[in-house]
């Protein structure tokens, strides 16, 4: 009877732990889809919404391998600060959420693959920082497994505008004269410093009965004075220009040039100008920072043969560049370099082999 009784225990422990293997190994099957990733020639690209320029980007790197038997699986909402972190430890694609930013609508944004990250693309300077453990990354382990593909030109530039009649014609003029603006800005370290050189920040402006605003069309309306990066294309990132200049006269501004220097040599950036007729309103050439590459990186066990197929395919296909509503191009003298983020040895082999590097 005792014997029995043990036999059917260890039956039901082992039934138990047989159910608990499958389950768990069910669980794994759905988070990590088999048919999805590098082996299966669908590689998981991490990327912004389908709009932004790392969005743009991950289109242009999808299609320049469908040639070469990939078929790229992108994820739009692997972005902000967190997008090099999901490289670096190959995690799933955060849960899909509807979007709540106005310029930035759901279908910018759709549901992301059901499998890990397998590369990314990003803006240079972000994975440099994540690299390095600095800015966003700071107080956490460094990103060193990180490594460069290709880095594409994306223009970028620092710009500031107040409505026509305004009054202001340097911003130093609202705090002296206690002007109650509303401004719309970005939350990037440059622009921040910039706002916080003028004694710009929430509570004066709010002190002195102004606000900051978040760039809706019905913002714009309301806006005095507007700084925010700038690039040819209309992204959800720019389209504020776009829209701005078009339906408001605007008086573009230029900085001052020592906190030009300061902003260049604080946030790794440089010294440039923005373009006349950039936009309606730009009716000159104007001093300011700029900021230019948007990584393709991985991680430093990517297999060889895949990043040489990543490096070969955005080369050889260069035309996909020129049909984007952005402005990418690519640079055979910096393709291969992007500050001291290190290159994957599968892309050396590729630039070496066409003498782009030595």
């Amino acid at each position: 009877m005792f014997r029995r009784w043990i036999i059917s225990v260890v039956m039901m422990i082992m039934l138990s732990l047989a159910v608990g293997s499958a389950v768990v190994a069910s669980q794994t099957a759905q988070t990590q889809n088999p048919a999805i990733g590098i082996k299966a020639k669908k590689p998981v690209l991490g990327a912004a919404c389908r709009g932004c320029p790392w969005g743009a980007m991950a289109e242009i790197v999808r299609q320049a391998m469908l040639p070469y038997g990939y078929e790229v699986q992108i994820c739009n909402n692997c972005a902000l600060p967190e997008a090099p972190r999901i490289v670096s430890a190959a995690k799933m694609p955060p849960p899909w959420k509807p979007s709540t930013n106005p310029n930035n609508p759901d279908y910018l944004t759709p549901k992301p693959p059901n499998a890990p990250v397998d590369f990314g693309t990003a803006a240079s300077l972000r994975v440099w920082q994540a690299y390095q453990g600095i800015d966003d990354y700071a107080g956490e382990p460094p990103h060193k497994n990180l490594r460069l593909i290709a880095n594409l030109e994306n223009p970028n530039y620092l710009a500031v505008a107040v409505k026509a009649d305004s009054g202001i014609t340097d911003l130093s003029q609202i705090m002296q004269k206690h002007m109650a603006v509303r401004i719309i800005s970005q939350s990037s370290p440059e622009i921040k410093e910039t706002l916080a050189y003028y004694g710009l920040t929430e509570e004066a402006v709010k002190a002195a009965g102004g606000s900051f605003l978040r760039g809706t069309s019905e913002d714009l309306k309301n806006a005095d004075v507007i700084i925010h990066n700038a690039a040819l294309g209309n992204a959800p990132e720019y389209n504020i220009w776009l829209e701005a200049s078009q339906k408001y006269d605007l008086r573009f501004l230029e900085l001052p040039s020592d906190l030009l220097d300061k902003l260049a040599k604080d946030n790794e950036i440089d010294r440039g100008t923005i373009p006349l007729w950039l936009y309606r309103g730009v009716d000159r050439p104007i001093a300011t920072v700029v900021q230019t590459g948007n990584a393709i990186y991985c991680r430093a066990d990517a297999p060889d043969d895949f990043v040489y197929a990543v490096a070969k395919a955005l080369d050889e296909q260069q035309e996909v560049f020129q049909w984007s509503h952005l402005n990418f191009y690519y640079n055979i003298h910096n393709v291969w370099k992007d500050r001291g983020l290190p290159l994957h040895p599968g892309a050396a082999k590729y630039y070496r082999e066409r003498g782009y590097m030595k």
